[in-house]
């Protein structure tokens, strides 16, 4: 990634390690390359929006829709089976959709920290990656209403005309922050919602409404036909409940599959000590690094995509990358000379650093004093500003882990701009409990944050960053995936949507001998650009 000068500013105040890097490093992450996007308009969309916010009930009470609850019967088509339909939405951003067919449940939740799914057969499992961030997605605008979607950094773009069974319709295309997208289907004439469609789950879906009644002054369909991968539901809705209290248990993880949490403050502390002893084992290895940047305008458009080739080492705990390709092909003689020449003074810098904090500690050990950085944060941070929530156990990537989800502590006040980073993150960590490692972590902003007051930057609320870490060698756990999904306005004037993905890969062990000399790994003899 291309370090500013704002992501060297944030890397200086933030010098997290250990467990607070996890909890914090996607703070870097999504801050660490901007590129100035273009002002694109969508008024054709937005007029579509406003008048579908009309037909269903205007703006005033939608905007204080806080919660709404559909129960019904269904039939599924394929066999004929009959059972019930609920679905239950609660602002602002909680979701839950219950199908039941015969003795056959599927559930699809977001409680917005995680999203999860029951299937049968099977226990509930948490969602990752795009399964996860279509959920939320689904959540996101069931619970808006598409209200101020601007303000939410999501694109919405006209398509065409289309036909929704007998109805004339038009189609925009709504792109969520994290590049999730999602279609709707207004009627042309009435302006209400006749189709919604996007893959939910990682199951393509599509959900056509039909027969709207008023309630309480809202208009809400009483007859739904739900296609989910290859089966189709036809639901008759018979109960309707708006802004009726729902509890938050509703939408979370079901009690019998959870477990108790451990002592945190001993397993963070674990994993705290484990990340100092892999840094120094991290500089044995080397890698390559590739990284995708796609920007977004403001309609949700694709306005440019950046690929980045680099190699890397560890040294002192910081990776130390050397640009080495872009956009499928390596760099000129020239340029990489250029890259090169960075990289040495790249390390010169981190070397001068470590030199510093090794002479600032020896002497305040001579003086017995503890050295430790009072603004560096640690684990009781966390502890503090978060609470940890909807323990279980699953298996990841054929392992088994310890799930949970965290949120702000309600009843914690922050002191420091640091907890009040960590008490506007939420999320869902996997925890290797065997070997008291993180293996998995996203985390989002629940609100616009502001760094100056606004000043110098304001990341959006949303913005959001996944980790993943994977055992090597049987000796230490190295970084295989990153993703960061960003919505920020920087100096009051520029408003950025980047979504950025890293990948690691090629690991090899080595021993740094020197450090004198930087230069473009020699490519393999088979290298598949080099066969016949």
């Amino acid at each position: 990634m291309r370090a500013t000068k704002l992501f060297a500013l944030l890397c200086v105040v933030y010098n997290i390690d250990s467990m607070g890097t996890l909890l914090l490093r996607g703070l870097c992450l999504t801050l660490a390359s901007f590129a100035c996007l273009p002002p694109l308009r969508a008024q054709e969309a937005g007029k579509i929006i406003d008048q579908y916010v009309k037909a269903a009930g205007g703006n005033s009470k939608l905007s204080r829709l806080q919660t709404l609850s559909l129960e019904g019967s269904l039939t599924r088509v394929s066999d004929g089976k009959t059972g019930t339909f609920t679905l239950d939405t609660k602002a602002p951003n909680r979701y839950y959709m219950e199908l039941i067919a015969g003795d056959q449940p599927e559930i699809l939740a977001y409680n917005g920290k995680s999203a999860w799914r029951l299937s049968v057969p099977g226990e509930p499992s948490t969602l990752l990656g795009q399964d996860a961030l279509e959920l939320e997605a689904a959540s996101f605008l069931a619970t808006t209403h598409l209200l101020n979607l601007k303000k939410s950094k999501a694109g919405a773009a006209f398509i065409a005309p289309a036909r929704v069974a007998s109805h004339d319709a038009l189609e925009i295309e709504i792109t969520m922050p994290t590049g999730v997208k999602r279609q709707f289907f207004f009627d042309s004439t009435t302006h209400v919602l006749l189709k919604e469609s996007g893959a939910t789950g990682g199951v393509p879906q599509e959900m056509i409404y039909d027969d709207y009644r008023p309630e309480n002054g809202i208009e809400v369909a009483h007859k739904m036909e739900l296609h989910r991968g290859n089966e189709t539901y036809d639901i008759v809705v018979n109960r309707v409940s708006v802004n009726q209290n729902i509890g938050e248990r509703v939408f979370d993880f079901p009690i019998r599959s959870q477990v108790r949490l451990p002592d945190l403050k001993k397993l963070f502390a674990e994993i705290d000590a484990n990340q100092k002893v892999a840094d120094k084992i991290k500089e044995n290895y080397t890698g390559k690094r590739a990284t995708e940047e796609t920007q977004f305008g403001a309609s949700g458009k694709v306005t440019k995509i950046e690929r980045q080739e680099y190699t890397f080492f560890y040294l002192d705990g910081e990776e130390i990358s050397t640009l080495v390709g872009e956009d499928g092909k390596p760099l000129s003689k020239e340029k990489q000379a250029k890259e090169n020449e960075i990289t040495k003074k790249r390390i010169e810098e981190v070397q001068k650093k470590q030199t510093k904090k090794d002479e600032k500690e020896k002497k305040a050990e001579e003086a017995g004093k503890d050295e430790k950085d009072k603004d560096e944060p640690d684990i009781e941070i966390f502890l503090r500003a978060c609470q940890f929530v909807n323990p279980r156990h699953e298996r990841f990537r054929g392992q088994d882990v310890l799930v949970f989800d965290f949120e702000g502590n309600p009843e914690y006040k922050p002191k420091n701009i640091v907890e009040h980073v960590a008490h506007e993150l939420a999320g869902v960590v996997w925890v290797d409990e065997r070997q008291h490692e993180v293996v998995r972590l996203e985390a989002y902003f629940v609100k616009d944050f502001r760094f100056a007051g606004g000043l110098l930057a304001n990341l959006q609320k949303g913005t959001s960053f996944i980790f993943e870490q994977t055992f090597l060698n049987n000796e230490v756990w190295l970084p295989t995936y990153e993703e960061a999904h960003v919505g920020v306005r920087v100096l009051l004037v520029k408003g950025f949507k980047v979504n950025e993905v890293t990948r690691y890969s090629d690991y090899q062990r080595f021993h740094i001998e020197t450090l004198s000399t930087i230069a473009k790994p020699k490519e393999p003899a088979d290298s598949p650009d080099k066969q016949p």
